[in-house]
Parts: structure tokens; C-alpha cells; sequence
């Protein structure tokens, strides 16, 4: 490392641990009730800014040791009962949404919105729907499941938008890649885990889905696999 990437460093080492000083969490000079207040603005103020849902761990770092996140969580919720947004638990984490009722209003006001679900074509939605049933899965088990090839534009439009990801090799021959979801699918369809994903029996009543032709096809991936 040369010498101004060591300063660099060193410099924002001493930044970090600058705020961390500067930062008081406890408190203890305030009345309870404006110290409580204090840590409900400031995990709100974390969420709003945040990118991507924030856990746990993060919301520590800016209230007192003694203070249940919880609690501050659920006084926020209350707080926000009558806004059109609220803070809600997905992907491991806290995070600011609009009401899903207030969804039209915004569509017809034309806003440019930052909203995290991604506009997708009919076919690259029901092939991010298999992804997420049956990972780790290969593209040429994909193109069997819908009768017809799944292209790597298609795998590619949907990596793009970060809502896929290279999973481990099949150990089938070739050793073709396989695409799992990540976290951002989780965030971005308000969900916390995979069990969250609707009751696959109904998808498979609708025909749009088969366990039972994935499960027996799954070891014949398709010969040119073997990129990602």
C-alpha cells in the first residue's frame, strides 16, 4: 500500500472513531422521556436514510446499551398509524415503505418514485418465480420447467436488477452454474424469508409451476450451461 492509501486509511480510521466518540448514546444528561425521544428520531432517521433495510446490529450503534429497539420500533409504528408510509421488517431489517393503498395515486400522479420492485416482462417474472421455488437451479433446468430455452438476456436483465445471483456449481456434468435470489429479491417483494413466497400447491393447481417435472429433469441441465 503506498503512503497516501495508508494516510487515507489512517485518516478515515480516525474519522470513524471520531464520531463513535462524538457520539453520545446514553443520554444520561436527559429526562427519560426526551431521551426516548431522542433514539426514536434517531433509528428513524437511520431507516429513512438507509438503501436497503437495516438489522439489528445497526440500529445498536446509535441508542443507549440498555434501550430495547423493539420498543422504539413499535412506538415509530404507532407514530406513523395515520401517514401513508410506515417502517416495516423484510430481508432481516427495518425499513420505510409507502401503504400499498396509496400505490394507484402515485402511479397516477407519474412521479419519478424509488420504488425497490423492478419492472419486469410477464416471462422474466414467472422465471424469477422458479429461481426462487426450486434454488439452486441451472438455466437448462429453467428452459425445461417453461418448454422453452430461457435465455442468458434474460438471466442477465434479472442479475441487473440484483435479484439474482450465482449460486454453487451443479454436480451434474459440466458442473453448469446455478442462480439462486438474494436479499434484494427478499426487499424488494416485502418479504422476509423465502417461507414468506405464496403456497407453491396453488401456483401448480394453476399450471404455472411443477415440482414433479423439475424434480425429474433436474439432473440433465442443458449442454450449454456451462457459462453463467
Amino acid at each position: 500500500m503506498s503512503e497516501p492509501e495508508v494516510a487515507s486509511t489512517r485518516r478515515a480510521r480516525r474519522s470513524t472513531s471520531e464520531d463513535e466518540v462524538l457520539l453520545d448514546r446514553e443520554l444520561a444528561d436527559l429526562p427519560l422521556e426526551l431521551r426516548w425521544r431522542e433514539w426514536m428520531l434517531r433509528v428513524e432517521a437511520v431507516i429513512f436514510a438507509a438503501a436497503e433495510p437495516v438489522g439489528r446490529e445497526t440500529l445498536a450503534r446509535v441508542i443507549g446499551k440498555d434501550c430495547s429497539i423493539d420498543l422504539i420500533i413499535d412506538d415509530l409504528q404507532e407514530e406513523l398509524r395515520e401517514r401513508p408510509y410506515e417502517i416495516v421488517f423484510v430481508a432481516g431489517g427495518w425499513q420505510h415503505r409507502t401503504r400499498s393503498r396509496f400505490a394507484v395515486p402515485i402511479r397516477a400522479s407519474q412521479a419519478s418514485t424509488r420504488s425497490a420492485a423492478p419492472a419486469l416482462s410477464d416471462f422474466e417474472a414467472m422465471v424469477l418465480m422458479a429461481i426462487a421455488y426450486f434454488q439452486p437451479i441451472t438455466r437448462g433446468d429453467l428452459s425445461k420447467i417453461f418448454g422453452k430455452e430461457v435465455s442468458r438476456d434474460t438471466i442477465a436483465s434479472l442479475r441487473g436488477g440484483n435479484l439474482l445471483a450465482s449460486g454453487p456449481r451443479s454436480p451434474t456434468p459440466g458442473a453448469p452454474y446455478t442462480y439462486v435470489t438474494t436479499k434484494h429479491f427478499l426487499t424488494a417483494f416485502g418479504m422476509q424469508t423465502l417461507r414468506d413466497l405464496p403456497d407453491i400447491e396453488a401456483l401448480e393447481d394453476a399450471g404455472l409451476l411443477s415440482r414433479t417435472a423439475t424434480a425429474s429433469e433436474r439432473d440433465f441441465p442443458a449442454a450449454d450451461d456451462s457459462e453463467p
